[in-house]
């Protein structure tokens, strides 16, 4: 059996901490918790201390999702480690016992779990729940891009777990504005790797954005994609899994809820221009991407450093 981590990234996360943390506390597995904070001013810290759990304190100037998720496993050293943000609830007692499955049995190097949408959630909510977590798992490999195209790399840090020996033999997360999972999961597929998605392991995560937040976040994700399309192209275009996910948005609007569609235009016209202006502002001045992202510090700290 494989000695396990739980890595959990806050920020004045003190609503969040005692849900997040509840299912691995009382795991049979016994893994090693860490929580790494991001200079909190509410009660996450001491939360996070009273409940048992090892902090790493750091400053908010030098957090990054993927340098920050290195520091923590290092920091660890055991042989799985799984990626938790505080508002992924679990929904199932022994979420951490099906998650690590597939590792555990050789199976896979990468898994993550199923999100389902909070109860309440509405429509722009749950449905990109159900459209990228459906309810049967999966294993992936390399030979699926044929099929799947850049979607054989999906994975949500989230709730993800990864083979510690695995994420060595890429020098683990790269310093990335966001995508590190994706970014980690595709170069790990590319060395013969496979990725489980665990359908039984289910967490309640979900999130309701504006516009303008769903245009920030998707700018930053064209960004990336286009910084690192090298590793991260496919025989497929991502348009194509866009065109469908509109496709069914639209279709599943148009028989239950069509008085939401001319909003379902919007939303979806604001995802897709964002991520085009992203892939097209990867030399961009940087008060340009600062302006656009959803990542302000992120820039803050190129324009600084």
């Amino acid at each position: 059996m494989k000695s396990i981590g739980v890595v959990v990234l806050t920020l004045n996360a003190e609503k969040h901490l005692m849900h997040c943390l509840t299912p691995f506390l009382h795991s049979a597995l016994k893994p090693k918790i860490l929580v790494v904070d991001s200079s909190s001013t509410d009660q996450t810290v001491n939360i996070a201390k009273n409940l048992g759990v090892e902090v790493l304190s750091i400053s908010r100037d030098t957090f990054n999702h993927g340098e920050t998720r290195e520091l923590a496993r290092r920091h660890l050293k055991t042989e799985i480690v799984v990626m938790v943000t505080p508002d992924a609830y679990a929904a199932n007692s022994d979420l951490l016992e099906k998650l690590v499955t597939p590792i555990q049995s050789g199976q896979a190097s990468i898994a993550y779990a199923r999100q389902i949408p909070h109860l309440g959630a509405g429509f722009f909510e749950a449905f990109p729940r159900a459209f990228n977590y459906p309810p049967i798992s999966e294993v992936r490999c390399i030979a699926d891009l044929r099929t799947y195209g850049s979607h054989t790399f999906f994975c949500s840090d989230s709730c993800a777990a990864y083979l510690n020996q695995a994420l060595d033999q890429i020098q683990g997360f790269k310093h990335v504005i966001l995508g590190e999972d994706t970014l980690a999961t595709a170069e790990l597929l590319k060395l013969g790797h496979k990725i489980a998605y665990v359908a039984d392991a289910q967490v309640y995560h979900s999130h309701c954005y504006s516009l303008r937040q769903e245009f920030s976040r998707y700018f930053d994700t064209g960004l990336m994609r286009k910084q690192y399309e090298g590793i991260l192209s496919s025989a497929v275009s991502d348009q194509v899994r866009g065109q469908r996910f509109a496709k069914e948005m639209l279709k599943q609007l148009l028989g239950q809820r069509p008085w939401m569609l001319p909003y379902a235009l919007m939303h979806l016209f604001v995802k897709w221009g964002g991520y085009q202006l992203g892939q097209r502002s990867l030399h961009a001045p940087l008060w340009w991407k600062k302006l656009l992202s959803s990542q302000k510090y992120y820039w803050e700290k190129k324009a600084s450093s």
